[in-house]
């Protein structure tokens, strides 16, 4: 049972990280049908601690507080900061002695560098994904997603995700009455569809090379069918010739190329139009709304629909869809 937590700061630590971290743990609910929780901020030396944004924050609790709690969370923090070894080693004795862990966006990099996310399946910010794969190769890091459950750890994805794997934690050990108590007095939904990868700015590429008014071309003709041996023909290359052209200049294969193309159109339309999902579909070459959806599960982990009431013009603009 998730009775006590204890969340360890170290200097660098991200507010809005840190404050979702004690909206989830630290309020007392029970007069609104939710959990309580002896909750307590902790750091290897108490006292003042320097925040991200130049803010300073008290801290009166050791690590000792982290030694017997049924949950351990270690919050975002610079990732260029070395972590104090007594950190490493609280992380460590959480998971020997079976306590639930939780990483909050940049945090998971303390729990590799403690060894707590070896052979483990972890996320952490999209920013981050590239820098923990490389410098971590024995965990299986996961850019896609909002957060990710292995055994007794959590790690979740940058800022708001934060939010999804505490209630996550909450829904799990509490059940989804406890999780949807602490959601209601948050104004947040109690689960999220979809996973980060809808959140992530992938610009169409831009390239100087030989292939750059081919690129253009495709993009508007994103609505036409289009393949490799007509493209090559109009690039005036042989099949295999334009192939290894294009991944060179691209980094990837054409099919893969204009299917991403394809998914940037369908996402600005449904972002700045009121149009059916079926024309959207037929607009962004996908020949109506089933083919979208395929893709946006498959590439994106939630639906045209969903991806519309978060980042449409009526979402942004705080109106009902």
């Amino acid at each position: 049972m998730l009775r006590s937590v204890a969340a360890i700061v170290l200097p660098g630590v991200a507010p809005f990280e840190l404050g979702v971290v004690c909206e989830i743990f630290g309020i007392d609910r029970t007069d609104t049908g939710g959990p309580a929780f002896d909750f307590a901020v902790c750091t290897p030396e108490p006292g003042t601690i320097p925040t991200k944004l130049g803010m300073e924050l008290v801290v009166h609790e050791g690590l000792d507080r982290a030694a017997t709690a049924d949950l351990v969370v270690m919050t975002a923090f610079s990732v260029d900061r070395e972590v104090p070894e007594a950190v490493l080693e609280a992380l460590r004795d959480a998971e020997r002695r079976g306590a639930w862990i939780l990483s909050v966006c940049s945090g998971a990099f303390a729990l590799a560098q403690a060894g707590v996310l070896d052979g483990r399946r972890c996320t952490t910010h999209w920013m981050y994904t590239d820098r923990l794969a490389a410098a971590y190769p024995q965990l299986q890091v996961d850019p896609a997603v909002l957060y990710v459950e292995d055994g007794r750890v959590v790690t979740s994805a940058g800022t708001a995700a934060g939010i999804d794997a505490g209630l996550h934690l909450v829904r799990r050990e509490l059940g989804a009455t406890a999780a949807a108590a602490i959601a209601r007095r948050m104004v947040v939904p109690p689960h999220r569809d979809g996973g980060q990868a809808q959140y992530i700015d992938s610009a169409v590429p831009v390239t100087e090379g030989e292939l750059a008014p081919l690129l253009a071309w495709i993009s508007e003709h994103l609505d036409e069918e289009i393949t490799v041996p007509a493209l090559a023909r109009r690039a005036r290359m042989s099949e295999r010739t334009f192939a290894r052209r294009f991944r060179a200049e691209t980094g990837t294969t054409p099919a893969l190329w204009t299917a991403r193309q394809r998914l940037l159109r369908a996402q600005e339309l449904l972002e700045e139009t009121d149009l059916p999902v079926e024309e959207v579909g037929r607009r962004a070459g996908f020949g109506g709304a089933a083919g979208l959806r395929h893709h946006f599960g498959r590439e994106l982990g939630t639906s045209p629909a969903a991806y519309r009431r978060t980042f449409g013009t009526d979402a942004a603009c705080g109106r009902a869809s």
